[in-house]
């Protein structure tokens, strides 16, 4: 009867995972992040609603494993490619250095939560300072990435700024909780053995480097041998293991281990992967369960705790916004307040820290359960609040920047074509190739075709690069290695077969002259009108990719008329739509259009780019 009961509660627990973001789409709730809509959800189903989930061995072991992998997550969510230094943001005359910026702003977050972790205590609301501070000071990477890249500020300088500040919060927290964790559980004697587990994980860093390019590896990345996802899940029960074994709280391990794989720069087929595993399983349930085991009535019922909740929503929202004032040096006030309302978002690690907490019985039950509904709530609020007040650059200023890597009789011209209100090329060129004229084109000489170059240039700033040297093979190794620092699309052009399969496997997009030619004499013969449109300037085929909000939703019969554009074609997923009017459009739908350039590119800044 216990085993029947057990499994009733996981079926309940995983269903209602599995309904969540069914439900966000269904009622256009974007602006609820998903794991905050996961923990509303287990208060319904959990002790605040229904009360038809019943903790066991099954559910308790998931939700662990659930906690250990996000943990592994947050630490892989780390750019360290963020720490160097970033392209200028256009419009603003000058703007800091990022990673100064972010450290002196971190600098004031924890000197500032540390002051009001004191009054905490002095207010009888906490007993130990040192925890308190480390709760207000940390920042979710898990709320603050998928803002900033569904505003597409990523690679601006102020993106750059919250992203890292976010990141340095992050890293000191998780280090210094570790560290509280070691001197109240183990003693002052067994702090030195968290070296041990740096040590470790530096060890293993080295060792992953050195197998990470063997041919043994490529070999083994068959579908049922998956060796680099082996390996990532190998790594993290080491050192969740041994972090335990020190004394340690597992959590570290796990973020050890993340913070490892981001080291190497893995492809984004693996990221793919183990986001997917996560997200879409163990972390899922562990959501649902913070919330299934949150009391809000039990909560509310204590007038103490209901008069901290405002308390330290204040508390986060002055010690993010008194720091990030710096900011008041380069950007407008809009501009400063919006990112400090960002910044106040906190869910992860302050779960983490009550968890830990509750275990160690320096807080209660119901004060764990507090901290966590405060961060659910500055999770909801802060996103919201950005989105409102930060200012979008019009559309008609934002432009896609392409490089290409090797100036050729294909490169060069069309590198002149795709010059226009929505695209910015460069040509980057070997010295000691044939010289270009610059009068023309944008060619920009370079020493060598190596990666080391390549990563001193724009190229990892751009939304496209393009590789067509002389050469394939360093065509190859340039695309792999441009595409592992984040570039959303990488083509290049390789003739080899056998090249072409491990390039399409890290995802990098390949043309081949031989192809495209075969391709383009069979279509001449078959479908001559075929090719009409496709060569055709004035009535071509485009690709547009949606992006804004305000279609997201909308119905293609309702949509505002655009001159002569015809919706030839809709790629969602992996799914091929054909468009009629009752068919919704969606973020990041790929639309198939054909009409007149002007009214096309006119349609582009409107879907592509937020006004």
């Amino acid at each position: 009867m216990g085993q029947h009961a057990s499994v009733i509660s996981l079926l309940i627990v995983v269903t209602a995972a599995f309904i969540t973001p069914i439900i966000l789409h269904r009622f256009k709730l974007s602006f609820i992040p998903v794991v905050v809509a996961e923990i509303l959800m287990g208060l319904v189903i959990g002790k605040t609603g229904l009360n038809v989930v019943h903790a066991d061995t099954w559910l308790g072991t998931l939700s662990t494993l659930g906690f250990i992998f996000l943990m592994f997550l947050s630490g892989l969510e780390i750019d360290f490619s963020a720490f160097t230094k970033s392209k200028k943001s256009p419009g603003v005359k000058r703007e800091p250095n990022s990673f100064l910026a972010s450290g002196l702003i971190f600098g004031g977050i924890f000197i500032i939560s540390l002051g009001l972790s004191f009054l905490f205590v002095w207010a009888g609301f906490i007993d130990n300072a040192f925890l308190m501070t480390m709760i207000i000071s940390t920042i979710s990477l898990g709320v603050v990435v998928p803002t900033l890249k569904e505003a597409h500020l990523m690679k601006t300088t102020i993106g750059q700024i919250i992203l890292l500040t976010a990141v340095i919060a992050d890293l000191v927290t998780m280090i210094l909780l570790a560290v509280f964790v070691s001197l109240h559980e183990g003693g002052k004697g067994n702090t030195w053995l968290l070296l041990v587990l740096f040590g470790a994980g530096i060890c293993l860093y080295f060792i992953g480097r050195g197998f990470k390019n063997r041919n043994i590896f490529e070999a083994l990345s068959t579908s049922t041998v998956q060796i680099s996802t082996r390996a990532v899940f190998t790594l993290i029960i080491v050192l969740v293991g041994l972090s335990e074994s020190i004394g340690a709280e597992n959590i570290l391990g796990a973020f050890l281990a993340g913070v490892l794989v981001s080291l190497l720069s893995p492809n984004q087929e693996l990221l793919h992967k183990l986001d997917s595993f996560g997200y879409g399983f163990l972390i899922p349930i562990f959501f649902v369960m913070v919330g299934v085991n949150l009391n809000l009535w039990a909560l509310l019922s204590d007038p103490k705790l209901l008069m901290l909740i405002p308390l330290l929503l204040l508390g986060l929202f002055i010690s993010k916004l008194v720091p990030v004032y710096l900011l008041k040096i380069w950007y407008d006030t809009k501009t400063v307040i919006s990112s400090g309302f960002l910044l106040t978002s906190t869910l992860s690690l302050v779960i983490a820290a009550a968890t830990i907490g509750e275990k160690m019985k320096i807080i209660s039950s119901k004060m764990g359960g507090t901290l966590i509904l405060v961060a659910v709530i500055t999770s909801i609020i802060a996103p919201i609040v950005f989105k409102k007040l930060f200012p979008r650059e019009r559309a008609a200023n934002k432009k896609l920047k392409v490089v290409f890597i090797g100036a050729t009789q294909l490169t060069l011209p069309i590198s002149l074509e795709l010059k226009s209100g929505l695209y910015e090329t460069v040509i980057y060129h070997k010295e000691s190739d044939t010289k270009i004229s610059n009068s023309l084109f944008d060619v920009n000489e370079i020493s060598d075709y190596s990666l080391e170059t390549i990563e001193k240039t724009e190229a990892v700033h751009a939304d496209i690069v393009v590789v067509s040297t002389g050469d394939e093979e360093v065509n190859a190794v340039l695309a792999v290695g441009v595409k592992e620092k984040g570039i959303q699309r990488v083509i290049t052009r390789i003739e080899s077969l056998d090249l072409e399969e491990s390039l399409l496997e890290h995802n990098v997009e390949v043309f081949s002259s031989f192809i495209s030619t075969k391709v383009l004499l069979r279509a001449l013969i078959e479908s001559p009108s075929v090719i009409d449109i496709l060569t055709n300037q004035e009535n071509a085929l485009y690709e547009i990719r949606m992006r804004n909000e305000e279609f997201d939703g909308m119905l293609l019969r309702r949509f505002p008329f655009i001159g002569d554009i015809i919706f030839v074609r809709i790629f969602r997923g992996n799914d091929s739509i054909v468009p009629h009017g009752d068919t919704e459009l969606e973020l990041n739908d790929r639309l198939i259009v054909t009409g007149s350039k002007e009214y096309v590119d006119e349609l582009k800044k409107d879907l592509e780019f937020c006004d």
